[in-house]
């Protein structure tokens, strides 16, 4: 029995939250693109896409801005909510970054000593993560560059990594005032076995592409530079399984008497990403030919694990972050964003823990006997 009668409200709904206010193509700003998808043999799918997230602050190693988090907020609800995006692809401007993390010359000139507002700051971070985990899309980082960090932390945030192996990977924060609860303590327990986790969170050691991948934490890794037409294998790197002392150096940097050569090997070659985003479409492409329910279905099943301990943790983090911008955050970043003036971008660790055991109150004396002096 035909149903005409029944009255239909054909007009197609667009259910974006918010609009094109928030990209900008001036630096720093996040673009947001709808590159078309396409087959194994380039031809374009009419009609789908795929939502390119792209942060633009290559100056700052594609640091975030308080500005630049609204963006990305509302790239991937836009790409959420567009009936015609297959899936979003998280990425950044140039070659030597993907993110850093948050932009510490913000954090240093505003939210230093404004634990207030670096709160209402971190509303905005969580909104971010939960942004990427509640994507109805399945969401993919492409690493042009070194993802460390908060940028380590929004990464792994989504579904799948394909990276440059000129990439390195790891965390910052013990080393700069902050702690990686933006998602690093609550993800690498899924993501690695506990003492792997604990390592890599604390340590501050960058990764390289390759240990990620041997670890199990990224998806995917391509060749990035090319010398004479043949691609080149990032020589400052180890590939091989050999196990030294009972360590596999398999991703450790080469031997410091190779690194020279390696070094000026690179100088040699040209950066090309035609593999990045030749395994970029072609993960695109796998996810099109799925049923699109079935699919996020799927992948919501997985994030769930990933957001259990991120739902359970970050608020109390939001509200312990925002006071240490009174306590180590205030020197840490500080300190990191002083560094052309003083040479050093950490404080002098020692002097603050002796500090600290002769019971000295945390004030400005305390700062300045922990901080660099501006090189003469």
């Amino acid at each position: 029995m035909a149903l005409d009668w029944l009255p239909r409200d054909n007009e197609i709904k667009d259910h974006a939250l918010m609009g094109e206010e928030h990209f900008g193509t001036e630096a720093p700003s996040v673009l947001f693109e709808k590159r078309p998808v396409t087959d194994p043999q380039g031809n374009v799918v009419p009609g789908l896409y795929a939502a390119w997230i792209i942060l633009n602050n290559p100056k700052q190693y594609n640091s975030y801005t308080t500005e630049m988090v609204k963006a990305i907020i509302a790239g991937f609800q836009r790409a959420s909510s567009d009936r015609t995006i297959v899936a979003a692809v998280f990425t950044a401007v140039g070659d030597k970054a993907f993110c850093t993390g948050g932009n510490t010359a913000e954090y240093a000139s505003y939210y230093a000593q404004r634990p207030n507002e670096y709160g209402e700051y971190m509303d905005l971070f969580n909104a971010m993560v939960d942004g990427i985990l509640n994507c109805k899309k399945p969401t993919i980082c492409r690493v042009n560059g070194m993802r460390v960090g908060g940028g380590q932390e929004i990464g792994m945030a989504t579904d799948l990594t394909i990276t440059s192996d000129m990439a390195i990977f790891g965390q910052a924060g013990p080393k700069h005032g902050s702690a990686p609860d933006g998602g690093s303590t609550d993800f690498l327990p899924w993501m690695l076995n506990m003492e792997d986790a604990m390592y890599n969170c604390i340590s501050c050691e960058p990764w390289s592409a390759y240990k990620m991948k041997s670890k199990n934490l990224i998806t995917k890794v391509v060749p990035v530079l090319k010398k004479d037409g043949e691609w080149v294998r990032n020589p400052l790197v180890r590939t091989d399984a050999y196990v030294d002392d009972g360590e596999l150096v398999y991703g450790e940097p080469v031997a410091a008497d190779k690194a020279k050569a390696a070094k000026e090997l690179i100088a040699q070659c040209t950066t090309d990403f035609a593999k990045l985003d030749e395994a970029v479409d072609a993960l695109v492409w796998k996810f099109a030919n799925l049923f699109p329910q079935c699919l996020i279905k799927s992948i919501d099943g997985i994030r769930g694990k990933k957001k259990f301990f991120w739902d359970q943790m970050k608020l109390a983090n939001r509200h312990w972050l925002a006071a240490n911008m009174n306590h180590e955050a205030y020197l840490g970043f500080t300190a990191f964003n002083n560094k052309k003036a003083t040479g050093k971008d950490v404080i002098d660790f020692i002097k603050f823990r002796q500090l600290v055991a002769e019971g000295h109150a945390f004030d400005d004396a305390f700062a300045e006997q922990v901080l660099a002096k501006p090189q003469s």
